[in-house]
């Protein structure tokens, strides 16, 4: 039930997880206004769904002038997740973060969601994450109310981005060379269970000011999720476990003389920093109800099992 219609801008709207929130707030009664970049292939399929479209990059503070106009609430998903360019995550998470505020406190704007990161919480924090946790600064000073959200590592049936990723380096050798002894505790998320507790926010003051972890309902080491992600995809393999200290200096030398190496320190933090983030307050306050990833894998990647064949009973016995 809506309790009041907002009217609601939505940044990175033509992403999977924006796309995906705009048609929920949709359904639920709220007027939505979506910004696109200039040429996405996505923007129509926004368009069918009763989106307003705001072509734009957050990049570009002109673009973005009175892109909040007559709005109350701001979802402000844009990012940049993975660059070769350590330059794109300030231009990109953090300016552009801080050109999107702009318009909002301009507009005023009420209730302004950042999506931020898990990654804010490792004790070295990669570029990525610095940019993440500097723009949560911006929004957290900004003249309106302010929910700041953490998604532990998204997936669902298409993959996602970093789980992609992942997948693809378990894939590319017989044997599987893996970073350290996979120890690390994550909680993976469903990308479904963020759009609800996105949802959510649209209609509970109580979020006013909170940090909430969006994170699965069970923890499980990366060396557990890789293999269980193998067994989805029916190519269990072999794990060979190498120093951590040795893929650093690899990763290192890798970036002196390749523009995309195979390896990188992001990478590499991304696998052996925890993050194992509790979401029971987002549970108390939001109704925020995730499933476990054993389960969430079930539903997004079923194993397929061999056919059994039948072979007739023809009454005659073996050659």
């Amino acid at each position: 039930m809506v309790h009041s219609r907002r009217r609601v801008f939505v940044t990175g709207a033509a992403g999977v997880l924006g796309s995906r929130l705009v048609a929920r707030l949709l359904a639920a009664g709220h007027a939505v206004r979506g910004l696109v970049l200039p040429g996405d292939p996505q923007r129509e399929r926004l368009s069918q769904l009763g989106c307003e479209i705001w072509e734009g990059d957050i990049c570009d503070p002109a673009a973005l002038r009175g892109c909040c106009a007559d709005v109350d609430m701001v979802y402000h998903l844009a990012a940049i997740i993975i660059s070769y360019d350590p330059t794109a995550f300030t231009r990109i998470n953090l300016d552009g973060t801080a050109h999107v505020v702009t318009e909002a406190e301009a507009s005023g704007v009420k209730h302004f969601v950042y999506i931020s990161s898990a990654s804010v919480t490792y004790p070295k924090r990669t570029p990525y994450a610095e940019s993440k946790l500097a723009a949560e600064k911006i929004v957290a000073a900004a003249n309106f109310q302010h929910t700041i959200v953490r998604p532990t590592l998204v997936y669902d049936r298409n993959g996602g981005q970093e789980l992609q990723m992942f997948l693809d380096y378990l894939l590319r050798f017989p044997f599987v060379p893996f970073i350290g002894d996979g120890g690390a505790l994550k909680r993976p998320v469903l990308s479904d269970d963020i759009v609800e507790g996105l949802l959510a926010l649209a209609e509970r003051e109580v979020a006013y000011g909170k940090t909430y972890n969006f994170s699965g309902a069970e923890p499980i080491s990366m060396l557990h999720f890789a293999q269980l992600l193998l067994r989805h995809r029916a190519q269990p393999k072999a794990f060979v476990h190498v120093p951590v200290a040795l893929c650093i200096a690899a990763a290192r030398v890798l970036a002196l003389c390749m523009p995309r190496p195979p390896l990188t320190l992001n990478a590499i933090a991304g696998v052996v920093n925890d993050a194992n983030l509790d979401p029971s307050e987002a549970m108390r306050d939001l109704g925020y109800n995730p499933i476990g990833v054993r389960e969430g894998f079930e539903r997004c990647f079923p194993i397929v099992r061999p056919a059994t064949v039948n072979v007739p009973n023809t009454g005659m016995g073996a050659p």
